[in-house]
């Protein structure tokens, strides 16, 4: 007998234990509003109660699982809670989870349309839905100069089009370093800081990005952008990248894309826009405004995992010009040649990522869409918008409180008419209670709650009894004073 093999799960007995994780994320799902929405451990308390030095023999099913409920779950932040306003959602959905269990279970390395052709073509297909879905350029497509391809975060996507902007901005390429602190980089003082990142892992230098200055919305000044790229030409500087964002993390602000890439195009130089999170309004032409301009872009990107009920990790990325991204990202060693290469009738992903290797990304992105259709997307997103309105005129309407910022779509920010240390109080009980989840920014200069409204269980019922509590907290708070 092989005894080797005796280690194995059997086909039957993952089937067995597969539909009791299937059963077990439903009942979390059905039991989501009962738990505290943020996690109440203390630090190390999740390594203290986890053996010092993993089993030398196989443990049952049955005390893993157990090991979830007991150590694991008490120990999570729960993203998927109808009550989880805070940051950004991060939506998961049945469709999702199940593509994404397909993806693990076929175990696909897609780093070559040959190493599994229908994880490269259906990516492909896929992605030229989604620029149809959101109404983008038709340069995005991939029957066109440009193309998409799923990257795990904006993060990345962002470092891609910042190296694809350095090499092109270089004279001989990838033999040059590009990187004698003559490049430049710019983005508002809003912009996300995944962009101050990539321009340090690039070469460029954290000291070579210029943070432009915004309006009275928290949106980038375009003629603040043209005057820093003079200045910096006249100083004898190659300005290269500039980054717009599409609803900014701290107040989803909506950066001004034409004028914008009016000013990139006349200086020759790569506009990158970030739609992260706010790019999902795009499913529904009356939001399609907010990407007015988009046509000059040399790329973008959104995030399905935010707004777009699809799990993380899943970053759509596209670029005009695929030209310039290959050329930045590509190598072949010998041990990766193969005919279908060679030929040049495929894609190879490998070149428009920074990793070699690649997850089936698109199963769980496919299975949303067809799960959902585009108007189901769009049923949901116009009642999250709907929502986050409502409650900002709840806010005006109540005296003790402010609407700091308009919300362009779903994310609301407000804050009590006091000081930052009274903010900060009502922030700290909110989240205390374990009834909600809020987080916090700074807009011009005070301290600001936000409340973003998105998550893929959330209801209008969910924003009603936040708003409650944050009137309640809100009052207790003045009894005490």
């Amino acid at each position: 007998m092989d005894t080797d093999a005796s280690y194995h799960m059997t086909p039957e007995e993952f089937r067995r234990r597969g539909q009791e994780v299937v059963d077990w994320i439903a009942d979390y799902w059905q039991r989501l509003e009962s738990l505290p929405v943020l996690s109440r451990v203390a630090p190390g308390e999740v390594r203290a109660a986890l053996p010092a030095t993993p089993p030398d023999h196989g443990e049952s099913f049955e005390a893993m699982m157990a090991d979830v409920e007991r150590v694991i779950l008490p120990g999570i932040t729960h993203w998927q809670s109808p009550s989880f306003f805070a940051y950004f959602p991060c939506n998961g959905s049945g469709p999702a989870v199940l593509g994404e269990l397909l993806s693990a279970g076929l175990g696909v390395q897609g780093m070559l349309w040959g190493t599994s052709p229908a994880c490269t073509e259906l990516e492909t297909h896929v992605l030229d839905w989604m620029v149809g879905m959101l109404g983008l350029p038709d340069h995005f497509l991939s029957t066109s100069s440009g193309g998409g391809a799923i990257q795990d975060s904006a993060s990345s996507a962002a470092l891609c089009a910042l190296i694809a902007a350095r090499e092109r901005a270089t004279s001989d390429g990838a033999n040059r370093t590009g990187c004698d602190g003559r490049l430049v980089a710019y983005a508002s003082t809003q912009a996300h800081s995944s962009i101050e990142k990539a321009v340090g892992m690039a070469g460029i230098g954290r000291d070579n990005l210029r943070l432009v200055e915004v309006d009275e919305r928290f949106a980038m000044r375009p003629e603040a952008l043209e005057a820093a790229i003079a200045a910096d030409r006249a100083a004898g500087r190659v300005p290269c990248f500039v980054t717009a964002t599409i609803g900014t993390t701290s107040s989803n602000a909506l950066d001004p894309l034409r004028p914008i890439g009016e000013v990139c195009a006349r200086a020759g130089i790569w506009l990158h826009v970030d739609g992260a999170m706010a790019g999902t309004a795009a499913l529904c032409p009356e939001h399609r405004a907010i990407q007015d301009g988009l046509e000059l872009a040399s790329s973008y990107c959104f995030n399905p995992h935010k707004w777009m009920f699809t799990s993380f990790d899943c970053d759509c990325f596209w670029v005009a010009d695929r030209g310039a991204l290959i050329r930045a990202l590509s190598i072949l060693p010998e041990y990766l040649r193969n005919q279908a290469t060679e030929s040049g009738a495929v894609i190879d992903y490998r070149d428009w990522q920074v990793p070699l290797g690649r997850r089936f990304r698109a199963l769980k992105l496919w299975f949303v869409i067809r799960h959902y259709g585009v108007e189901g997307l769009r049923h949901h997103v116009r009642r999250h918008v709907a929502a986050a309105r409502e409650l900002a005129g709840w806010i005006r309407a109540d005296e003790r409180f402010e609407l700091v910022v308009e919300p362009p779509l779903n994310l609301v920010c407000f804050r009590l008419r006091g000081g930052d240390e009274a903010n900060q109080a009502l922030l700290d009980r909110l989240n205390a209670s374990g009834e909600l989840f809020l987080t916090h920014t700074r807009l011009g200069g005070r301290l600001v709650l936000r409340m973003s409204v998105g998550g893929t269980w959330t209801e209008r019922r969910h924003v009603v009894q936040a708003w409650e509590q944050i009137r309640a907290e809100a009052a207790a708070l003045e009894r005490e004073r």
